[in-house]
């Protein structure tokens, strides 16, 4: 059976990024009747925050995305971590180091002077007893470095095809820090094998992770999994951060854009398929191909998703708009909701367009414009109203007034709503009524 991950970090809120990340992996379980395991990546005490974590979790559900069986906390599986790093003690496939954060980076400097690439000089394994007896005397405390085999690392990438990596062309990484905290190349090894991971489907900045987590995965007698990974995510000023505003799914929400829209936009950006807004996750399962991606970095353009949330709206029905905006319930109703979906962006102007109607307007309109707001009272039909009373109203003004096109439109729109543009006003007559009409012509 397929079996996939998502492991986001909790120190931020969820990105269209990351989002990309694990609806990709959903699509991917799901296209194949698979296993979809959320794996909150907490190891780091500091920066993590359990506000983070519930935001993660609660924007998943938001999207549709739910996962298999209980989420899982790396943060209460050290003891796994623990086990693994004796074992490659054990094979002589993990040393101390002591050198500094300072001595490191100097080397890395002094290496690029001479133009040669910033590949750690495995100075730990040459350290005698008594050297290493001496600098924790002097209070430092050793990192662990995994000591790469001298072999070339190869597999059939899912999107990018056959890769290739010289382990002499890489530095032995850091598993453990100095604290003793195991760092990601690590715990996500572990955490793979023992769960059982069969893909792994990440961003293309993690290709030299997957050079080295091969070999750790072998040393430690795991199944290597697949791999698959994709172009990274951009936006038009640059790469995407959680430290960037507006593009984190949290905004989104309040923004009130729709989740198809964001799942429609970030299931296809990248891939040779067309961008179009999907009713349904299931019709971007049905569709899902490792074969449309792309190598070129897919581009995350707001515009395109305002786009598709607007399409969504226009077609939504009243029982699905209440299923995503449930305060809907408590000011509108179904004739509303008709009349106004076909002129909105976001859920929220709803909201907008219902306190246009039942609340306060200011009209901004000069004299003469005013002086013909109020002659139109005479000719206002008698109710009931429906979509024809518009129509028969205006067939009654034009005989009256020398006035015709934006002239007589535009200021009875602006009398009877204070806006410029928005829903037709043959149907917001009906909603607004003959009494609540007269009064703002009145005005």
């Amino acid at each position: 059976m397929v079996k996939v991950r998502f492991a986001p970090s909790p120190t931020g809120f969820l990105h269209v990024g990351n989002v990309r990340t694990a609806l990709v992996n959903w699509l991917f379980a799901r296209r194949h009747g698979g296993h979809f395991l959320l794996r909150i990546d907490d190891t780091d005490p500091e920066r993590s925050r359990q506000e983070y974590a519930n935001a993660i979790m609660n924007d998943l559900e938001w999207l549709g995305l739910n996962w298999d069986g209980e989420a899982v906390w790396q943060s209460t599986r050290f003891d796994r971590y623990r086990r693994a790093t004796e074992e490659l003690k054990i094979q002589n496939r993990l040393y101390p180091c002591y050198e500094t954060a300072e001595e490191l980076d100097m080397q890395r400097k002094m290496l690029a002077g001479r133009g040669l690439p910033p590949i750690y000089n495995r100075a730990g394994l040459k350290l005698s007893d008594e050297q290493k007896k001496k600098y924790e005397a002097e209070g430092r405390r050793p990192h662990y470095r995994f000591l790469l085999n001298d072999e070339e690392v190869s597999w059939n990438d899912l999107i990018r095809g056959p890769a290739h990596f010289k382990a002499t062309h890489m530095s032995d990484p850091v598993l453990l820090r100095e604290d003793g905290v195991p760092v990601y190349t690590l715990a996500s090894v572990v955490d793979d094998g023992e769960m059982h991971i069969t893909h792994v489907v990440r961003g293309e900045d993690h290709v030299s992770n997957t050079a080295v987590q091969i070999q750790i995965y072998k040393a430690l007698g795991f199944a290597v999994p697949e791999f698959a990974h994709m172009a990274l995510l951009k936006t038009k000023e640059g790469e995407l951060s959680k430290r960037l505003g507006g593009n984190d799914i949290r905004s989104l929400r309040e923004a009130s854009i729709l989740p198809m829209a964001i799942n429609s936009l970030l299931a296809r950006i990248g891939t040779s398929k067309p961008v179009e807004p999907m009713d349904s996750l299931d019709e971007l399962v049905r569709d899902f191909d490792f074969s449309a991606f792309g190598r070129a970095p897919a581009i995350f353009d707001p515009a395109e998703l305002e786009r598709l949330n607007t399409k969504l709206l226009h077609e939504m029905e009243y029982d699905e708009a209440l299923l995503i905006m449930e305060d809907l319930a408590h000011f509108s109703d179904e004739a509303f909701w008709l009349s106004i979906r076909a002129n909105i962006k976001t859920l929220a102007e709803a909201r907008q367009w219902w306190d246009i109607l039942h609340g306060d307007i200011q009209a901004d309109l000069n004299h003469d414009d005013r002086a013909f707001a109020r002659s139109t009272i005479a000719s206002l039909p008698p109710e009931p109203w429906n979509e024809t009373t518009y129509d028969t109203w205006i067939a009654a003004v034009k005989p009256a007034t020398a006035r015709k096109g934006k002239e007589l439109f535009l200021p009875l729109r602006k009398a009877l709503t204070g806006q410029e543009q928005g829903p037709e006003l043959k149907k917001l007559l009906p909603l607004l009524g003959r009494e609540k009409v007269m009064e703002r012509l009145s005005a």
